[in-house]
């Protein structure tokens, strides 16, 4: 195999922060020092290209030298050298607390699905050739020229996904290539998929049953934080794919109202919208099909089960009041589904949240010694007077503070017993 790089380097590749950075450099210089060349490949290339700009670059690159000489290579330059990977070729750079991953060039030489048994090479072009999508097989050297042996800078310039070869072999290959694709078409995806892609997908959904749960987590998160991914929700949706990931019971109204007024996407608030008309168990159920963490799986069930309101229209008790029964992100979250089930725009959104943003969530000020503290002996009572004094407070718009609720204890009191 061969490639041909640009005649001249690529403008948005030259003026790339990242490549320019002096750790690059310096570690370009580390992997080339016994005179075979070095590249950076993936996703800072193809961002750059399509003119994404980020404060902080994830920056990938790939050398013919394997996994020892690159260890040696830059343990000879001082470069802190971490083995992550070393069985698939896999070295962790690190330079002034930045991270590279550095691999060795592969090609595949058996697959079953899920995992690849590979073979090192100095060719770049058949590393390209196992790359999943064209846009995802570009790389560049230092000085910023590019080569990309499948199209994938005419497919990304196009907004086309496409698979680098036959698309069932490359699904065959990988079954996490399917949700792959929806996450990639999410942020880069304008066309239709194409006619075999699509059969290729739907036909790929029977070998997804292998996947782990933390990976379809990883990417239904990264998909759905994607700033417009319904489009590729809806792809999923017709090819199979979003039933075998999320179930049958999916509201993908209510989700695409959202995304349309939200005023900044959140994966977790989105994945909520779309199972909410199945209600608890089902995001306990998908809590432990996807193995989210604790917090994870907590804050899914909240999202659920959170009550839409129209908070937009509340003064600042009706704030204060769900600011404490809900917390600022239940609370945004209430209102929000609120409007997008009611068509609002994202004018109300971002006012809202601005106004949720403003103000502190307010703390019921009692506690249950100042109750014992006004003649209420320890047990059931106390609970009751607490509950009460509560239901005054949210009624005055959490208003009241302590001296104000103290001073009240004793009718409280007086009204749970009579």
């Amino acid at each position: 195999m061969s490639g041909t790089a640009l005649a001249t380097p690529h403008p948005a590749l030259v003026a790339a922060a990242w490549r320019r950075a002096a750790a690059s450099q310096r570690l370009l210089d580390a992997l080339e020092a016994a005179g075979r060349p070095a590249r950076f490949v993936g996703g800072c290339v193809r961002d750059s290209l399509k003119g994404l700009h980020r404060d902080a670059w994830d920056v990938d690159l790939c050398t013919p030298e394997p996994p020892a000489r690159v260890l040696a290579l830059l343990e000879r330059a001082g470069i802190k050298a971490v083995p992550t990977g070393l069985d698939h070729g896999t070295v962790t750079a690190v330079i002034a607390e930045q991270p590279f991953e550095v691999t060795t060039l592969r090609r595949d030489v058996e697959t079953d699905g899920r995992h690849a048994v590979v073979a090192f090479t100095d060719d770049f072009e058949a590393d390209a050739a196992r790359r999943d999508f064209t846009i995802n097989a570009m790389s560049c050297d230092r000085d910023g020229r590019l080569f990309d042996y499948f199209g994938g800078l005419e497919d990304l310039e196009a907004g086309v996904l496409r698979f680098v070869g036959d698309p069932r072999r490359r699904i065959d290959e990988d079954y996490l290539r399917i949700l792959r694709f929806f996450r990639f078409y999410a942020r880069f995806g304008e066309r239709a998929p194409d006619a075999a892609t699509a059969a290729a997908l739907r036909d790929g959904v029977a070998g997804m049953d292998r996947l782990s749960g933390e990976r379809v987590r990883v990417e239904v998160s990264k998909l759905l934080d994607a700033p417009d991914p319904r489009a590729a929700v809806a792809w999923m949706a017709e090819l199979g794919v979003l039933a075998w990931t999320l179930g049958d019971a999916v509201d993908r109204g209510l989700f695409e109202r959202l995304v349309a007024i939200e005023p900044a996407p959140d994966p977790w608030r989105r994945l909520a919208a779309l199972v909410r008309g199945a209600r608890r168990p089902v995001a306990e159920a998908l809590a432990a099909r996807l193995r989210l963490s604790n917090a994870e799986a907590r804050r899914l069930g909240q999202l659920v089960a959170v009550p839409a309101e129209r908070l937009d229209r509340a003064d600042a008790a009706g704030l204060a009041r769900a600011l404490y029964r809900h917390g600022r992100d239940g609370a945004l979250a209430a209102g929000l589904f609120a409007l997008a089930r009611d068509g609002a725009d994202g004018d109300a959104a971002a006012t809202l949240a601005a106004r949720l943003a403003a103000t502190a969530p307010p703390v019921f000020p009692l506690k249950g010694g100042d109750v014992v503290a006004a003649g209420v002996a320890p047990g059931p009572d106390v609970g009751r007077v607490l509950r009460r004094a509560e239901e005054v407070w949210l009624a005055d718009g959490c208003a009241a503070d302590r001296a104000a609720l103290l001073a009240r204890l004793p009718a409280l009191v007086a009204d749970v017993r009579g």
